[in-house]
């Protein structure tokens, strides 16, 4: 072991780890582990880092502590509010494991509002949603279509042939579709702020497969999945010479269906694959599946319908389900919030937190049941503004001894290894798989990402040479820099702490 007392040389040596051919844990196992006299000499180390030049109109909110005896490795504003970004969704993943458990499923039903009269059905089918985020192709084999596809099969083999009635939709059990509290409204397109609601379906967007056309000047082709007509494509996109550059951007209509699609694709581009937000998710489910059940050559004489447009209030108690989808368990989703940063599946959590809670699922519900929670974990539900469950709003604000609460908190749960499993893996997978890669930080870092603009955040657990584990939260806000130079900090820290070792030096 080595003892580091100039920070120029421990930062080259960090980034050597970085730029070296450590492929296994044994070849991990010769680097040079880090160790100071104490925790001080240890922190001015720290303040090096964070007193970058770069960051001198910026802010840095940091805390670092032993899972094991307590102490603060550092802190630097740590009470100070910041806007988190995504690391809000650490709170909604955290609440929701904590009140639904982590074998919690969601129960998607189609229900018959009528009778069955030889292969007739007299009446409609309703699709009653109670925010169920899976029905989408991450949990189905990249088939999103899987579950209606399965409903409609069924209703062939119970020998139906026409239905005398509507398809329709029902997110009641929600509050109305809404974008989230301070949600930009240029981003509206954009699949990271796809509308929550009662009823999702394909993430409640429309996937896009740009591929160039056959000749220069000629338009692109654009492939739409699922392939319905609930939206209109409108293609302005020109394919240019490979001396040029691919510039694609979308623009969906406010309040509509109509995606405009424009710029420029090289030729010898293969394919490009984009998300676009829906309008009124709840009608995209019900005409999907009507599209689907007439493929299947069963006449549909009715709508496709948002229950809303029929302003009726249903008694499911008196309808019996004809089918039920049942999600994969909790557990499971979690991973897909933390891991890749899912905006729709962190607000569809807060909402079903009110749901279970409170018997309607609003993001406000959702908060005000976790308000006793928040109180355990040591945090003043006054003194924190929570705004929605993804972090895409900027009007978020907590401090870092908030967050490390929370991170400390689900430690001692019965719940942290489902919540531990759920972050990102350092140079392995979700949102920071391709960083600290070669470093003892790899396979050893697990943290949460954020980012919006100005704001970089990265927080969660690593375990120091010792084998003691340690929470970190470290967020910038208000920095003009590039946001690389914000994540090459934050990484050189969680690698310094998984290089960091109490023991004797020789």
């Amino acid at each position: 072991m080595m003892k580091i007392k100039s920070i120029s040389v421990l930062i080259l040596i960090l980034i050597n780890f970085s730029f070296s051919q450590v492929v296994n844990k044994s070849e991990l196992d010769t680097l040079p582990k880090v160790k100071y006299s104490d925790l001080k000499e240890f922190s001015k180390i720290l303040d090096d880092i964070f007193n970058d030049p770069a960051f001198s109109n910026a802010h840095w909110g940091v805390v670092i502590q032993s899972l094991s005896t307590g102490e603060y490795f550092y802190r630097r504003n740590e009470n100070k509010n910041f806007m988190p970004a995504s690391n809000m969704k650490l709170f909604s993943t955290a609440l929701a494991l904590l009140q639904l458990g982590p074998d919690y499923t969601y129960k998607t039903s189609l229900y018959l509002n009528g009778k069955i009269k030889n292969e007739e059905i007299k009446g409609d089918l309703i699709l009653r949603g109670v925010g169920d985020p899976t029905i989408s192709s991450r949990f189905y084999n990249g088939d999103a279509l899987t579950v209606f596809n399965n409903w409609a099969d069924s209703l062939v083999n119970m020998g139906i042939e026409v239905i005398n009635g509507n398809i329709i939709a029902d997110d009641d059990a929600f509050e109305e579709e809404a974008l989230g509290n301070g949600w930009a409204w240029d981003d509206e397109t954009y699949y990271y702020s796809a509308i929550p609601g009662g009823v999702c379906f394909n993430d409640n967007c429309i996937d896009l497969t740009i591929i160039p056309g056959k000749k220069v000047g000629r338009k692109a082709i654009i492939n739409i999945y699922p392939n319905t007509k609930y939206v209109t494509i409108l293609n302005n996109v020109v394919t240019v010479p490979d001396d040029s550059v691919t510039d694609i951007d979308f623009y969906r209509e406010r309040n509509t269906n109509i995606i405009q699609v424009f710029g420029t694709i090289r030729k010898s581009e293969t394919e490009i694959k984009e998300s676009i937000s829906i309008n009124n998710p709840t009608k995209f489910a019900a005409v999907v599946l009507k599209e689907i059940i007439e493929s299947k050559g069963i006449k549909v004489r009715g709508q496709a319908l948002d229950n809303d447009e029929l302003g009726i209030v249903r008694d499911y108690q008196k309808l019996n389900p004809l089918f039920t989808q049942v999600s994969p368990p909790l557990k499971e989703i979690v991973k897909v919030v933390n891991k890749i940063s899912q905006n729709l599946y962190a607000e569809q959590l807060m909402k079903t937190i009110g749901y279970e809670k409170l018997k309607f699922g609003s993001f406000e519900n959702g908060l005000n049941s976790s308000q006793n929670l928040l109180k355990q974990m040591g945090i003043d539900p006054e003194n924190i503004q929570i705004v929605d469950g993804s972090g895409l709003s900027r009007l978020n604000l907590f401090t870092p001894n908030q967050l490390n609460s929370l991170l400390r908190f689900m430690y001692r749960s019965r719940y942290f290894n489902e919540f531990y499993e759920s972050l990102p893996v350092a140079g392995v997978d979700g949102t920071i798989a391709n960083r600290m890669k070669n470093t003892r930080a790899m396979n050893n870092v697990r943290a949460k990402t954020g980012y919006i603009n100005a704001v970089r955040s990265l927080s969660g657990y690593v375990t120091t040479t010792d084998g003691e584990m340690l929470t970190f939260v470290m967020i910038a806000n208000n920095f003009l820099v590039p946001l690389k130079l914000a994540e090459n900090i934050q990484d050189l820290v969680c690698i310094l702490l998984s290089n960091f070792t109490r023991g004797n030096i020789k």
